[in-house]
């Protein structure tokens, strides 16, 4: 873009004429209108383009909006201007330049800086002795690009002297980045101090965890009043859960959970479900104590001593991050780094290993332009348009230049100014992907699995068009589940994104060293003696690909054979192989004390793996499959009372959960049908409702309950009792649908299960190859409401089935004992070469630890 105005050499600035107070008055007045003051609630983004990593700190400086408080970069503030018509903006620059020196040569004494006013993280690169700040800023009117200085009070209209000042001495979009602060960022809860905490002799055991109401055993939820262990709500989580845990409060009130797996000593994932949000919880050990979780103790280990005082630990930082190896920094395209914003280091290395995967390069950046131009009006709020921003900062080598000659041979003479490479900081992209999620969003560390899932949904939930990158990733499990007694089986088949290797630490072919050692190490405890060095156990990766394949016991199996429990078995193996394979090893427990474990193993990873003796096999001859009979229906009085009142009467329709959809521009009847739909469920579940059904004919008429008043009978289907159609109830089918399935496969799950809520659930997941058949198609045509309920086939399992023949191009290796602390880096192999990513530094690899590893990401072989 050709530099205008002042800057781009037209009148108006410093470079040009000084305007009159009078021509600016007349210059800014048709623009008056759209200029704004800063409300509270609005983001003020001064820091950050909304679709590059330019800043102030930039060479062409950022741009901020006075009507919408978004910023761009020169490069992008053209194309807001010619989206949205906004003309005015305040333009940012900070300038770097070298403090004068003294008469000895050495800088003049510090002095406070009242040139400096944009709240901007000084740039690392630079020595702060020997550099200085000045910030600059000034209005910029479109398309003629006039300037107009600031400050600039005497000859701006009060309106526009307001807007500025409210827009410099705005605060940060983003919360605090600092571990030390991020806590005083949660509200601590109106419960805490006064929580009822029910006298039932309730002990929560240290694993072996799984939902009240479900078979869930994750995303599960520990109730701080009576230690009810119930599972998430499905969106919480990439894992999914039933929302039982929600139920569970609407059902008693009690209003605490914290999240299991999360708790250590410096706090836990507490959610309130009566104020809507994750908070503190200041006597959560004494609550936690209540049911035999001793928390404060947790980061004790078999010897009594805390993490950073295990010595032996210190080897597996300094081998992951290989340590005292002079590592050359890589630079370019493909090699930039990400800063870390206090415990982000899961994220960097998941992101990293994502956009080193073609498909997901063509999806996001190889689309730039499309995804850029067609954006909403707050890009900031856009999945696809912040994928697209981080994948091009990583891989444009915009923001990864190695130092100029110059520099080079400055920081030689300096011993002291190590180099240090930019890097981008991923403030905008954490901001949105953890919105609303009670552990991400958070500062505390977190398990790059559970984000890489996390991640995996936000991309099947935001598709660009049919094109869907985490495809690569998808692939389907045959679980065989065979009856003990009648030797009878089922085959099922569920959708997976990864493989979870077990660790068979039975396997170890170094027990007599481990058995040494261990035996050294009570000794030197006893006697107060330095620990011995670290003895790792050796576990061939043959042992732990055994260890998967081996049948696993079938908890609480209903034979349907027998029509009762019985003993069963559970094998699982390969339907389909998918285009990228990830591993992860499930290197993480908890002992009998609750205190978290890690096994410290050595598996010997291979570079080439074929799994193709995993293919599954399905029904072979000779085998006789179960009946297929859904186990008695067990439904409790308060689970039927609350299912009862899913009808809600019109009256009790959450009204701010409509205004909020409102807000969002919907119309105002569809957003109480959203609401009224959904149960009550909140703004997030019947916004689902909205996009699954804003293409109907009657979206935006008025609500109308067909059949209401007679909830009982409706109630009733869903108990078992059907209609002469079997016709499901639209409550019932709108809240499947609104968590994104299909209405056609909401409706003949609800068919084959009576119309019960959970079944029809579990048989939406037990059925991914769904298809309509014929005789479905014809039945819901000849439906009364076919109109409504009707939709497009649905579009199958989307697998790339192929060959099991794979080989590793990337692994993310964890640093510590517990997935809730330590540290994560990632080593990626680029052009026939390992590259070791650690935060912003990208250096060429010399001793990759393989071996070390906890998530393996392998591409497949062509056949």
């Amino acid at each position: 873009m050709q530099r205008r105005g002042a800057l781009f050499g037209m009148p108006g600035g410093s470079g040009g004429r000084k305007m009159a107070a009078g021509d600016i008055g007349e210059l800014l007045v048709p623009h008056m209108p759209t200029i704004r003051v800063p409300r509270s609630g609005d983001r003020v983004y001064k820091n950050e383009c909304a679709f590059s990593y330019d800043s102030p700190n930039s060479e062409g400086g950022l741009y901020v909006c006075m009507n919408t408080f978004l910023a761009f970069g020169r490069e992008h503030v053209e194309r807001h201007f010619r989206k949205t018509g906004q003309s005015v903006y305040m333009h940012l620059k900070r300038h770097v330049r070298e403090k004068v020196r003294g008469a000895s040569g050495g800088a003049l004494p510090k002095r406070r800086n009242s040139k400096i006013f944009l709240d901007l993280d000084t740039d690392d690169d630079l020595n702060s002795d020997d550099y200085e700040y000045e910030d600059e800023a000034k209005l910029v009117i479109f398309p003629d690009h006039y300037e107009i200085a600031l400050p600039n009070i005497e000859e701006l209209p009060a309106l526009v002297t307001i807007a500025c000042d409210a827009v410099l001495s705005s605060k940060s979009p983003y919360r605090k980045q600092d571990p030390d602060t991020w806590e005083n960022e949660l509200p601590v809860s109106k419960y805490a101090n006064n929580l009822t905490q029910l006298d039932n002799g309730v002990r929560i055991p240290p694993s072996g965890w799984k939902c009240a109401r479900c078979d869930l055993r994750e995303n599960l939820w520990l109730n701080l009043t009576d230690g009810s262990v119930l599972c998430g709500k499905w969106f919480f989580d990439s894992s999914g859960g039933n929302g039982h845990a929600l139920e569970h409060y609407r059902d008693m009130g009690y209003p605490l959970a914290v999240k299991l797996g999360t708790i250590t000593p410096d706090g836990a994932d507490v959610y309130s479900f009566q104020e809507e949000e994750p908070v503190l919880d200041p006597h959560l050990a004494k609550h936690l104590a209540h049911f035999g979780i001793d928390m404060l103790h947790m980061h004790g280990t078999e010897n009594g001593l805390q993490d950073n005082d295990i010595k032996p630990r210190v080897s597996e930082w300094e081998v992951i991050q290989e340590s005292g190896t002079k590592l050359k920094p890589m630079y370019g395209p493909g090699y930039t780094g990400l800063k870390n914003l206090g415990n982000s280091c899961y994220l960097s290395s998941v992101m990293q290993a994502i956009f080193s995967i073609p498909e997901f390069q063509r999806a996001y950046v190889g689309n730039l332009p499309r995804i850029f131009d067609y954006s909403p009006l707050d890009p900031t709020q856009d999945f696809n348009t912040q994928m697209t921003k981080l994948g091009h900062g990583l891989l444009s080598g915009q923001y990864s230049k190695p130092p100029v000659k110059s520099e080079l041979i400055e920081q030689v003479m300096k011993e002291e100014h190590k180099p240090q490479q930019n890097g981008i900081s991923p403030r905008m992209f954490k901001a949105f992907v953890s919105k609303s999620h009670p552990e991400f969003s958070s500062n505390r560390q977190q398990d790059a699995q559970e984000f890489f899932l996390h991640l995996v949904n936000l991309v099947e939930r935001n598709r660009i068009g049919s094109e869907n990158p985490s495809d690569v990733f998808r692939f389907l499990v045959e679980e065989r589940i065979q009856c003990c007694q009648t030797r009878k089986v089922r085959y099922t088949e569920r959708v997976d994104y990864l493989m979870q290797l077990p660790v068979a630490m039975e396997a170890a072919t170094n027990k007599d060293e481990l058995i040494a050692y261990e035996l050294t190490r009570r000794e030197a405890e006893a006697n107060r003696r330095p620990l011995p060095e670290l003895v790792r156990a050796k576990i061939p990766f043959s042992a732990c690909l055994q260890a998967f394949s081996e049948p696993d016991n079938v908890d609480d199996f209903w034979s349907s054979a027998l029509q009762a429990k019985s003993a069963g078995v559970k094998t699982s193996r390969f339907a389909s192989f998918p285009e990228y394979l990830v591993v992860q090893i499930k290197k993480f427990t908890f002992g009998l004390d609750w205190v978290p474990k890690k096994f410290d193993v050595s598996i010997d990873m291979p570079d080439l793996l074929d799994i193709n003796h995993l293919r599954a096999r399905g029904l072979q001859p000779g085998e006789e499959e179960l009946p297929d009979i859904s186990p008695p229906i067990v439904i409790p009085d308060d689970s039927k009372d609350r299912l009862m009142n899913q009808l809600i009467d019109p009256s009790d329709i959450d009204e701010s959960s409509v205004m909020q959809l409102a807000e969002m521009g919907f119309p105002l009847e569809a957003c109480r049908k959203a609401v009224y739909f959904t149960g009550n469920m909140g703004a997030e579940v019947a916004f689902n409702w909205i996009i699954v059904h804003m293409e109907e004919p009657d979206f935006a008429e008025p609500l109308t309950m067909p059949g209401y008043g007679g909830a009982a009978s409706a109630g009733a289907s869903v108990f078992g009792a059907t209609g002469l159609d079997n016709q499901p109830p639209e409550e019932i089918v709108a809240i499947i649908t609104s968590m994104g399935f299909q209405r056609n496969q909401a409706i003949q799950a609800l068919r084959a299960t009576n119309n019960n809520l959970e079944r029809a659930l579990d048989w939406i997941f037990s059925h991914p190859e769904f298809e309509e058949d014929s005789d479905f198609v014809i039945e819901m045509e000849n439906n009364a409401n076919a109109n409504i309920i009707s939709e497009a086939k649905p579009e199958g399992p989307r697998v790339k089935d192929g060959s099991g023949t794979y080989e590793l191009f990337a692994f993310i290796s964890h640093m510590g004992t517990s997935t809730m602390s330590g540290h994560y880096i990632c080593h990626i192999k680029k052009e026939g070469r390992w590259v070791i990513y650690n935060d912003h530094k990208v250096c060429a690899s010399e001793r990759p630890p393989k071996d070390l590893g906890y998530m393996y990401f392998y591409h497949r072989i062509p056949s």
